[in-house]
Protein backbone atom coordinates (compact mmCIF):
# COMPACT_ATOMS: atom_id res chain seq x y z
CA UNK A 1 0.00 0.00 0.00
CA UNK A 2 1.44 3.62 -1.07
CA UNK A 3 2.32 5.63 1.57
CA UNK A 4 3.56 9.46 1.91
CA UNK A 5 6.45 10.23 4.07
CA UNK A 6 6.99 13.61 4.87
CA UNK A 7 9.51 16.21 6.25
CA UNK A 8 7.66 19.45 7.29
CA UNK A 9 8.98 22.65 8.28
CA UNK A 10 9.44 24.06 5.22
CA UNK A 11 8.13 27.15 3.65
CA UNK A 12 6.35 25.97 0.16
CA UNK A 13 7.88 28.42 -2.74
CA UNK A 14 7.77 28.51 -6.36
CA UNK A 15 4.97 27.78 -9.26
CA UNK A 16 2.31 24.99 -9.49
CA UNK A 17 0.31 24.38 -12.53
CA UNK A 18 -3.16 23.24 -12.37
CA UNK A 19 -4.57 20.07 -14.32
CA UNK A 20 -8.72 19.75 -15.66
CA UNK A 21 -11.05 19.58 -12.96
CA UNK A 22 -11.79 16.09 -12.23
CA UNK A 23 -15.46 16.59 -11.38
CA UNK A 24 -15.96 18.31 -14.79
CA UNK A 25 -14.20 16.05 -16.55
CA UNK A 26 -15.90 12.76 -15.09
CA UNK A 27 -19.35 14.46 -16.27
CA UNK A 28 -17.90 15.23 -19.78
CA UNK A 29 -16.37 11.78 -20.31
CA UNK A 30 -20.04 10.48 -19.66
CA UNK A 31 -21.84 13.34 -22.16
CA UNK A 32 -18.76 12.09 -24.27
CA UNK A 33 -20.74 8.94 -25.65
CA UNK A 34 -24.15 10.55 -25.88
CA UNK A 35 -22.68 10.97 -29.66
CA UNK A 36 -21.95 8.15 -32.65
CA UNK A 37 -19.14 11.22 -33.59
CA UNK A 38 -15.36 11.32 -32.29
CA UNK A 39 -15.09 13.93 -29.80
CA UNK A 40 -11.71 15.13 -28.34
CA UNK A 41 -10.81 16.28 -24.68
CA UNK A 42 -8.01 17.86 -23.74
CA UNK A 43 -7.10 18.73 -20.47
CA UNK A 44 -8.18 15.79 -18.66
CA UNK A 45 -6.31 15.14 -15.19
CA UNK A 46 -4.38 12.23 -15.15
CA UNK A 47 -5.69 10.87 -11.85
CA UNK A 48 -7.28 7.50 -10.83
CA UNK A 49 -10.97 8.49 -11.32
CA UNK A 50 -10.30 9.83 -14.45
CA UNK A 51 -8.80 6.51 -15.70
CA UNK A 52 -11.49 3.96 -13.76
CA UNK A 53 -14.06 6.09 -15.80
CA UNK A 54 -12.41 5.62 -18.83
CA UNK A 55 -11.94 1.90 -18.72
CA UNK A 56 -16.08 1.36 -17.61
CA UNK A 57 -16.50 3.47 -21.46
CA UNK A 58 -14.55 0.92 -22.78
CA UNK A 59 -16.29 -1.75 -21.37
CA UNK A 60 -19.54 -0.97 -22.84
CA UNK A 61 -17.92 -1.19 -26.13
CA UNK A 62 -16.67 2.83 -26.68
CA UNK A 63 -14.01 3.13 -28.57
CA UNK A 64 -11.19 4.97 -25.97
CA UNK A 65 -8.17 6.10 -27.37
CA UNK A 66 -5.40 8.09 -24.97
CA UNK A 67 -3.47 10.41 -27.21
CA UNK A 68 -1.34 11.32 -24.49
CA UNK A 69 -1.49 11.93 -20.76
CA UNK A 70 -4.04 14.32 -20.86
CA UNK A 71 -5.94 14.24 -23.93
CA UNK A 72 -8.46 11.76 -25.11
CA UNK A 73 -10.55 10.34 -28.39
CA UNK A 74 -13.65 8.78 -27.67
CA UNK A 75 -16.08 7.43 -30.43
CA UNK A 76 -19.43 6.00 -28.84
CA UNK A 77 -21.01 4.46 -32.03
CA UNK A 78 -19.57 1.13 -31.18
CA UNK A 79 -21.40 0.94 -27.74
CA UNK A 80 -23.45 -2.48 -27.97
CA UNK A 81 -24.27 -2.56 -23.83
CA UNK A 82 -26.25 -0.17 -21.61
CA UNK A 83 -25.17 -2.08 -18.39
CA UNK A 84 -22.29 -0.88 -17.04
CA UNK A 85 -19.97 -3.51 -15.18
CA UNK A 86 -19.95 -3.14 -11.98
CA UNK A 87 -16.22 -3.93 -11.14
CA UNK A 88 -14.86 -0.65 -12.81
CA UNK A 89 -17.78 1.47 -11.10
CA UNK A 90 -17.99 0.39 -7.76
CA UNK A 91 -14.62 2.49 -6.92
CA UNK A 92 -16.13 5.87 -7.97
CA UNK A 93 -18.84 7.86 -7.26
CA UNK A 94 -19.51 9.82 -10.90
CA UNK A 95 -20.24 6.58 -12.37
CA UNK A 96 -23.84 7.64 -11.96
CA UNK A 97 -23.05 10.84 -15.02
CA UNK A 98 -23.55 7.48 -16.84
CA UNK A 99 -26.73 6.98 -16.38
CA UNK A 100 -28.40 10.76 -17.88
CA UNK A 101 -25.70 9.79 -20.85
CA UNK A 102 -27.17 6.66 -21.74
CA UNK A 103 -30.46 7.17 -21.03
CA UNK A 104 -31.12 10.35 -22.85
CA UNK A 105 -29.01 8.40 -26.06
CA UNK A 106 -30.37 5.22 -25.73
CA UNK A 107 -33.21 6.03 -23.67
CA UNK A 108 -32.37 2.85 -21.47
CA UNK A 109 -29.40 2.49 -18.68
CA UNK A 110 -28.49 -0.10 -16.41
CA UNK A 111 -25.90 1.20 -13.70
CA UNK A 112 -24.95 -0.19 -10.54
CA UNK A 113 -25.48 2.31 -7.30
CA UNK A 114 -22.22 4.44 -6.66
CA UNK A 115 -18.80 4.17 -5.15
CA UNK A 116 -16.40 6.90 -4.15
CA UNK A 117 -15.49 8.24 -0.94
CA UNK A 118 -17.62 7.49 2.21
CA UNK A 119 -17.79 11.67 3.29
CA UNK A 120 -21.50 11.08 4.53
CA UNK A 121 -25.12 10.17 2.90
CA UNK A 122 -25.16 11.39 -0.67
CA UNK A 123 -28.77 10.21 -1.81
CA UNK A 124 -29.14 9.87 -5.54
CA UNK A 125 -33.14 10.31 -4.97
CA UNK A 126 -33.01 13.40 -6.71
CA UNK A 127 -31.11 12.05 -10.16
CA UNK A 128 -34.17 9.56 -10.20
CA UNK A 129 -37.03 12.49 -9.33
CA UNK A 130 -35.63 14.03 -12.53
CA UNK A 131 -35.39 10.61 -14.66
CA UNK A 132 -38.51 10.17 -14.07
CA UNK A 133 -40.21 13.62 -14.41
CA UNK A 134 -38.81 12.90 -17.64
CA UNK A 135 -40.75 9.81 -18.56
CA UNK A 136 -38.59 7.14 -17.63
CA UNK A 137 -39.09 4.40 -15.80
CA UNK A 138 -36.62 3.73 -12.69
CA UNK A 139 -36.35 1.02 -10.84
CA UNK A 140 -33.20 0.01 -8.22
CA UNK A 141 -32.62 -3.98 -8.97
CA UNK A 142 -29.97 -6.18 -8.18
CA UNK A 143 -27.65 -3.45 -6.71
CA UNK A 144 -28.22 -1.71 -10.05
CA UNK A 145 -30.06 1.55 -11.51
CA UNK A 146 -32.48 0.19 -14.00
CA UNK A 147 -34.05 3.08 -16.03
CA UNK A 148 -36.01 3.20 -19.56
CA UNK A 149 -38.09 5.34 -21.64
CA UNK A 150 -39.31 2.96 -24.55
CA UNK A 151 -41.50 5.86 -25.45
CA UNK A 152 -38.75 8.57 -25.22
CA UNK A 153 -37.93 11.21 -22.72
CA UNK A 154 -39.88 14.33 -23.03
CA UNK A 155 -39.31 17.94 -21.48
CA UNK A 156 -40.32 18.72 -18.21
CA UNK A 157 -40.22 21.13 -15.73
CA UNK A 158 -38.55 19.92 -12.67
CA UNK A 159 -38.05 21.82 -9.27
CA UNK A 160 -34.71 20.69 -7.52
CA UNK A 161 -35.98 20.10 -3.57
CA UNK A 162 -32.55 20.90 -2.51
CA UNK A 163 -29.24 22.04 -4.42
CA UNK A 164 -27.26 18.95 -6.11
CA UNK A 165 -24.52 19.33 -8.92
CA UNK A 166 -24.97 15.59 -10.00
CA UNK A 167 -27.90 15.75 -10.02
CA UNK A 168 -27.92 19.07 -11.87
CA UNK A 169 -25.83 17.73 -14.60
CA UNK A 170 -27.16 14.07 -14.74
CA UNK A 171 -30.94 15.65 -16.01
CA UNK A 172 -29.56 18.06 -18.55
CA UNK A 173 -27.29 15.40 -19.91
CA UNK A 174 -30.51 13.31 -20.67
CA UNK A 175 -32.80 16.29 -21.33
CA UNK A 176 -30.26 17.79 -23.79
CA UNK A 177 -31.59 14.76 -26.04
CA UNK A 178 -35.39 14.47 -24.89
CA UNK A 179 -38.47 16.23 -27.05
CA UNK A 180 -39.49 19.62 -26.31
CA UNK A 181 -38.27 21.72 -23.44
CA UNK A 182 -37.10 21.41 -20.04
CA UNK A 183 -36.29 24.22 -17.71
CA UNK A 184 -34.19 22.75 -14.13
CA UNK A 185 -35.25 25.35 -11.26
CA UNK A 186 -32.79 25.22 -8.25
CA UNK A 187 -29.84 24.01 -10.19
CA UNK A 188 -26.53 23.86 -9.02
CA UNK A 189 -24.37 26.72 -10.28
CA UNK A 190 -20.82 25.31 -10.19
CA UNK A 191 -18.33 25.59 -12.52
CA UNK A 192 -18.47 22.50 -13.55
CA UNK A 193 -22.16 22.97 -14.24
CA UNK A 194 -21.28 25.05 -16.06
CA UNK A 195 -18.33 23.12 -18.09
CA UNK A 196 -20.54 20.49 -18.54
CA UNK A 197 -23.49 22.49 -20.28
CA UNK A 198 -21.06 24.28 -22.38
CA UNK A 199 -19.55 20.89 -23.48
CA UNK A 200 -23.09 19.70 -24.71
CA UNK A 201 -23.40 22.96 -26.28
CA UNK A 202 -20.57 22.24 -28.34
CA UNK A 203 -21.72 19.07 -29.69
CA UNK A 204 -25.30 20.70 -30.67
CA UNK A 205 -26.78 20.73 -27.46
CA UNK A 206 -29.41 23.93 -26.89
CA UNK A 207 -28.67 24.59 -22.97
CA UNK A 208 -29.12 28.02 -21.64
CA UNK A 209 -28.89 29.14 -18.26
CA UNK A 210 -26.06 27.03 -16.72
CA UNK A 211 -24.14 28.77 -13.67
CA UNK A 212 -27.44 30.19 -12.60
CA UNK A 213 -30.47 28.58 -10.79
CA UNK A 214 -32.69 28.08 -13.65
CA UNK A 215 -31.73 26.23 -16.56
CA UNK A 216 -33.55 26.05 -19.95
CA UNK A 217 -32.78 22.85 -22.26
CA UNK A 218 -34.37 22.55 -25.23
CA UNK A 219 -33.89 18.86 -27.07
CA UNK A 220 -32.09 18.14 -29.94
CA UNK A 221 -32.35 14.61 -31.70
CA UNK A 222 -28.72 14.27 -32.21
CA UNK A 223 -25.00 15.39 -31.10
CA UNK A 224 -22.32 15.91 -32.97
CA UNK A 225 -18.33 16.00 -32.38
CA UNK A 226 -16.78 18.50 -30.83
CA UNK A 227 -12.96 18.88 -29.38
CA UNK A 228 -13.27 20.24 -26.09
CA UNK A 229 -10.74 21.50 -23.37
CA UNK A 230 -11.58 20.86 -19.52
CA UNK A 231 -11.80 24.10 -17.28
CA UNK A 232 -9.18 23.79 -14.70
CA UNK A 233 -9.79 22.12 -11.53
CA UNK A 234 -10.46 25.39 -8.63
CA UNK A 235 -9.98 22.45 -5.87
CA UNK A 236 -6.77 21.21 -6.87
CA UNK A 237 -6.08 25.20 -6.66
CA UNK A 238 -7.84 25.89 -3.66
CA UNK A 239 -5.47 23.16 -1.79
CA UNK A 240 -2.22 24.43 -2.98
CA UNK A 241 -3.45 28.07 -1.98
CA UNK A 242 -4.32 26.55 1.71
CA UNK A 243 -0.63 24.88 1.44
CA UNK A 244 1.37 28.46 1.54
CA UNK A 245 -0.97 29.54 4.00
CA UNK A 246 -0.71 26.63 6.16
CA UNK A 247 3.14 26.55 5.77
CA UNK A 248 4.06 30.12 5.23
CA UNK A 249 4.63 30.22 1.98
CA UNK A 250 4.65 31.92 -1.15
CA UNK A 251 3.25 30.22 -3.89
CA UNK A 252 2.11 31.09 -7.91
CA UNK A 253 -0.66 28.74 -8.75
CA UNK A 254 -1.22 29.17 -12.43
CA UNK A 255 -3.51 28.14 -14.88
CA UNK A 256 -6.77 29.02 -13.28
CA UNK A 257 -10.03 30.98 -13.28
CA UNK A 258 -9.44 33.81 -10.62
CA UNK A 259 -13.17 34.55 -10.54
CA UNK A 260 -13.68 30.37 -8.95
CA UNK A 261 -11.60 30.60 -6.37
CA UNK A 262 -13.59 34.19 -4.89
CA UNK A 263 -14.76 32.26 -1.76
CA UNK A 264 -11.35 30.66 -1.16
CA UNK A 265 -9.56 33.61 -1.71
CA UNK A 266 -11.83 36.03 0.90
CA UNK A 267 -11.21 33.41 3.67
CA UNK A 268 -7.34 33.37 3.25
CA UNK A 269 -7.33 37.48 3.08
CA UNK A 270 -9.44 37.34 6.44
CA UNK A 271 -7.03 34.68 8.36
CA UNK A 272 -4.01 37.01 6.94
CA UNK A 273 -2.51 35.34 3.55
CA UNK A 274 -2.34 37.89 1.09
CA UNK A 275 -3.60 37.14 -2.42
CA UNK A 276 -2.59 38.74 -5.26
CA UNK A 277 -4.58 37.85 -8.45
CA UNK A 278 -3.61 37.91 -12.32
CA UNK A 279 -5.55 36.67 -15.69
CA UNK A 280 -5.23 33.14 -15.42
CA UNK A 281 -2.75 32.66 -11.73
CA UNK A 282 -3.49 33.84 -8.00
CA UNK A 283 -0.02 34.20 -5.86
CA UNK A 284 -0.90 33.46 -2.04
CA UNK A 285 1.74 34.76 0.50
CA UNK A 286 1.63 33.69 4.12
CA UNK A 287 4.10 35.97 5.71
CA UNK A 288 2.28 36.33 9.40
CA UNK A 289 0.81 34.33 12.29
CA UNK A 290 -2.74 33.36 10.69
CA UNK A 291 -6.05 34.95 12.32
CA UNK A 292 -8.53 32.74 13.25
CA UNK A 293 -11.90 32.80 11.46
CA UNK A 294 -15.90 31.26 10.62
CA UNK A 295 -16.35 29.24 7.52
CA UNK A 296 -19.52 27.80 6.69
CA UNK A 297 -19.64 25.26 3.52
CA UNK A 298 -22.08 26.05 1.06
CA UNK A 299 -23.10 25.81 -2.45
CA UNK A 300 -21.39 27.37 -5.09
CA UNK A 301 -20.65 30.38 -4.78
CA UNK A 302 -20.25 30.04 -1.53
CA UNK A 303 -17.12 28.51 0.65
CA UNK A 304 -17.12 24.66 -1.27
CA UNK A 305 -16.86 21.27 0.79
CA UNK A 306 -14.05 19.74 -0.83
CA UNK A 307 -12.19 22.78 0.40
CA UNK A 308 -13.57 22.41 4.09
CA UNK A 309 -10.09 20.04 5.52
CA UNK A 310 -7.75 22.05 4.11
CA UNK A 311 -8.74 25.18 5.08
CA UNK A 312 -9.29 23.36 8.87
CA UNK A 313 -5.38 22.54 9.01
CA UNK A 314 -5.01 26.16 8.28
CA UNK A 315 -7.04 27.15 11.37
CA UNK A 316 -5.33 24.36 13.12
CA UNK A 317 -2.04 26.80 13.60
CA UNK A 318 -4.24 30.36 13.65
CA UNK A 319 -4.28 32.47 16.97
CA UNK A 320 -7.54 32.09 18.36
CA UNK A 321 -10.69 29.69 18.22
CA UNK A 322 -12.23 29.15 14.78
CA UNK A 323 -15.66 27.66 14.04
CA UNK A 324 -16.19 25.34 10.84
CA UNK A 325 -19.31 24.67 9.82
CA UNK A 326 -20.10 21.72 7.68
CA UNK A 327 -23.97 21.99 5.53
CA UNK A 328 -23.46 19.55 3.02
CA UNK A 329 -21.64 16.36 4.12
CA UNK A 330 -22.21 14.96 7.32
CA UNK A 331 -19.14 12.73 7.11
CA UNK A 332 -16.92 15.13 6.40
CA UNK A 333 -14.66 15.51 10.17
CA UNK A 334 -13.34 12.07 9.55
CA UNK A 335 -9.90 13.69 9.85
CA UNK A 336 -10.14 15.43 12.98
CA UNK A 337 -9.05 12.27 14.80
CA UNK A 338 -6.05 12.35 12.90
CA UNK A 339 -5.24 16.17 13.20
CA UNK A 340 -5.36 15.30 16.74
CA UNK A 341 -2.23 13.16 16.77
CA UNK A 342 -0.49 15.94 15.32
CA UNK A 343 -1.54 18.32 17.98
CA UNK A 344 -4.14 20.17 16.96
CA UNK A 345 -6.97 20.64 19.00
CA UNK A 346 -10.22 20.19 17.69
CA UNK A 347 -13.62 19.57 19.13
CA UNK A 348 -16.08 18.19 16.78
CA UNK A 349 -20.03 18.43 17.55
CA UNK A 350 -22.21 17.52 15.17
CA UNK A 351 -22.12 19.65 12.01
CA UNK A 352 -19.52 21.75 13.43
CA UNK A 353 -15.63 21.80 14.14
CA UNK A 354 -14.52 24.06 17.27
CA UNK A 355 -10.67 24.56 16.33
CA UNK A 356 -8.44 26.22 19.02
CA UNK A 357 -5.43 27.49 17.23
CA UNK A 358 -2.02 25.75 18.31
CA UNK A 359 1.68 27.06 17.47
CA UNK A 360 2.89 23.88 16.18
CA UNK A 361 1.56 20.72 14.61
CA UNK A 362 3.88 17.47 14.88
CA UNK A 363 4.97 14.59 13.00
CA UNK A 364 2.45 11.35 13.54
CA UNK A 365 1.54 8.45 11.51
CA UNK A 366 -2.12 9.11 10.34
CA UNK A 367 -4.57 7.69 7.93
CA UNK A 368 -5.92 9.69 4.73
CA UNK A 369 -10.07 8.70 5.34
CA UNK A 370 -11.27 10.33 1.80
CA UNK A 371 -9.71 12.84 -0.82
CA UNK A 372 -9.36 16.28 0.35
CA UNK A 373 -9.44 15.00 3.95
CA UNK A 374 -6.00 13.03 2.52
CA UNK A 375 -4.74 16.19 0.66
CA UNK A 376 -5.39 18.49 4.36
CA UNK A 377 -3.19 15.72 5.93
CA UNK A 378 -0.66 15.90 3.79
CA UNK A 379 -0.79 19.78 4.16
CA UNK A 380 -0.71 19.27 7.71
CA UNK A 381 2.08 17.33 7.29
CA UNK A 382 4.66 19.64 5.65
CA UNK A 383 3.48 22.63 8.29
CA UNK A 384 4.70 19.99 10.88
CA UNK A 385 7.78 19.78 12.64
CA UNK A 386 9.14 16.43 12.34
CA UNK A 387 8.19 13.38 9.78
CA UNK A 388 4.66 12.88 9.20
CA UNK A 389 3.51 8.80 7.30
CA UNK A 390 0.48 9.10 5.75
CA UNK A 391 -1.69 5.93 4.78
CA UNK A 392 -4.51 5.13 2.08
CA UNK A 393 -3.44 7.71 -0.10
CA UNK A 394 -5.28 5.54 -2.51
CA UNK A 395 -7.99 8.27 -1.60
CA UNK A 396 -5.35 11.43 -2.70
CA UNK A 397 -4.61 9.60 -6.08
CA UNK A 398 -7.95 9.49 -6.83
CA UNK A 399 -8.38 13.37 -7.31
CA UNK A 400 -4.40 14.96 -7.02
CA UNK A 401 -2.43 14.37 -10.63
CA UNK A 402 1.72 14.05 -9.34
CA UNK A 403 0.94 15.39 -6.09
CA UNK A 404 4.49 14.73 -4.39
CA UNK A 405 6.04 15.81 -7.53
CA UNK A 406 4.17 19.35 -7.84
CA UNK A 407 4.61 19.55 -3.96
CA UNK A 408 8.56 18.42 -4.60
CA UNK A 409 8.64 21.14 -7.17
CA UNK A 410 7.81 23.64 -4.12
CA UNK A 411 10.61 22.46 -1.68
CA UNK A 412 8.79 20.03 -0.16
CA UNK A 413 10.68 16.89 1.14
CA UNK A 414 8.05 14.37 0.43
CA UNK A 415 8.17 10.76 -1.14
CA UNK A 416 5.93 7.95 -1.95
CA UNK A 417 6.79 4.70 -0.63
CA UNK A 418 5.45 1.52 -0.29
CA UNK A 419 7.43 -0.08 2.29
CA UNK A 420 9.21 0.07 5.76
CA UNK A 421 12.50 -0.12 4.26
CA UNK A 422 12.00 3.05 2.00
CA UNK A 423 10.70 4.88 5.15
CA UNK A 424 13.98 3.81 6.69
CA UNK A 425 15.89 4.99 3.66
CA UNK A 426 14.06 8.20 3.69
CA UNK A 427 14.94 8.95 7.47
CA UNK A 428 18.38 8.39 6.86
CA UNK A 429 18.43 10.43 3.86
CA UNK A 430 17.12 13.67 6.07
CA UNK A 431 18.88 13.27 9.06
Amino acid sequence: MDQYIIKGGNPLVGEVEIGGAKNAALAILAAAIMTDDTVRLENLPDVNDINVLLEAIGGIGAKVERVDRHTAVINGSTIGDISVDYEYIKKIRASYYLLGALLGKYKKAEVPLPGGCNIGSRPIDLHLKGFRALGATVDIKYGAIVASAPDGLHGTHIFMDTVSVGATINIMMAASMAKGNTIIENAAKEPHVVDTANFLNSMGANIKGAGTDVIRIRGVEMLHSTNYSIVPDMIEAGTYMFAAAATRGDIVIKNVIPKHLEAITAKLEEIGCEVEEFDDAVRVISAKKLRRTHVKTLPYPGYPTDMQPQIAVALALASGTSIVTESIFENRFKYADELTRMGACVKVEGNTAIIDGVDKLTGARVSAPDLRAGAALVIAGLAAEGITIVDDIVYIQRGYEDFEGKLKSLGAEIERVTSEKEIQKFKLRIG
